[in-house]
């Protein structure tokens, strides 16, 4: 199959898998509960199964594929990566953060329900992260899922994603710090967009049982592709209509977000775009023809439109 046939099918895939996980967890927690525990469990299936591309779920298939796993056998770990996604998407959306009232073209989950909703349900999101990541079915070996705890736990939280999103939101909302650099900047994105990504491409080694040069060379592509998503987004921002984004555009501009785009400029922004692609397709060199399909990622990534 060619790459935007993958992309669907992987999508797909994916999206059932969150069904099938997030119907057995509201099943096992909430049948006594009465209206709010549905209200809730319809909260969680509108954030987790509302579309998308499945970029870190994918993301977590294809590098493990560079050690032949099936995919089968990658689908707990690749669910727990898109619910810390989903997560930091509804809570990214709250009016004290970014107070998006759309996303994919569907009104946000503080929008649809309420912000209380929208917090327990993020809260909820990460939490099942990491109960599915415990599951025996997630991979044979304890030390394993292990591993993708930590690995996880570290993307999504103080170091990582979470870090992130406080720089980025001291930026816009105390102008702090009052002149951001491309230093300061590249460091904001790299900790809440590209800490998830690396992850993900992590999970793949892991799950593959990869040696620490096969690690250390998916999280340098991870790394490489978290920064030229985040530009990618950032020129959507700029340039892209709600209609072909499915989310409010010039958010950042209005907002003083400290972005690439805002500093370097368009044109110097898609030549740092450019260099990210390259370091991205470097750092996966070793893996030979195995890799297609994450050269294809990567381009996919650097050219998206949406």
């Amino acid at each position: 199959m060619d790459f935007s046939q993958r992309l669907t099918q992987r999508a797909n895939l994916i999206e059932a898998h969150l069904r099938d996980v997030l119907g057995d967890a509201v099943a096992e927690s909430t049948p006594e509960c009465g209206p709010e525990a549905r209200r809730l469990a319809a909260a969680l299936h509108d954030a987790a199964t509302n579309g998308g591309k499945r970029i870190r779920p994918l993301l977590v298939i294809e590098c493990a594929a560079l050690f032949d796993v099936d995919e089968n056998a990658c689908l707990n770990a690749a669910a727990a990566v898109e619910c810390v996604h989903c997560y930091s998407l509804v809570h990214d959306d709250l009016p004290c953060m970014d107070n998006d009232e759309l996303r994919r073209g569907k009104p946000t989950i503080w929008k649809a329900y309420d912000e209380w909703t929208a917090i327990l349900t993020g809260d909820a999101l990460l939490t099942l992260a990491f109960e599915i990541l415990v599951r025996a079915a997630t991979h044979p070996s304890s030390k394993t899922r292990l591993a993708l705890v930590a690995t996880l736990a570290k993307a999504s939280g103080a170091h990582g994603m979470v870090q992130g999103q406080a720089l980025d939101l001291a930026v816009s909302k105390r102008g702090e710090p009052k002149t951001p650099t491309i230093t300061s900047t590249k460091t904001l994105q790299a900790l809440k967009t590209g800490a998830l990504i690396e992850a993900a491409c992590q999970f793949g080694g892991l799950l593959g049982g990869g040696d620490q040069q096969a690690l250390s060379n998916l999280r340098n592509y991870g790394a490489a592709l978290g920064l030229a998503f985040q530009i990618s987004d950032d020129l959507l921002d700029l340039e892209g209509t709600p209609e072909d984004v499915g989310k409010a555009t010039g958010k950042d501009t209005a907002d003083g977000k400290a972005t690439l785009v805002g500093l370097l400029g368009k044109d110097e922004a898609r030549l740092e775009l450019d260099r990210a692609l390259k370091n991205a397709n470097a750092a996966v060199d070793g893996f030979g023809a195995k890799a297609v399909v994450l050269r294809e990622i990567a381009d996919f990534i650097a050219k998206r439109r949406h």
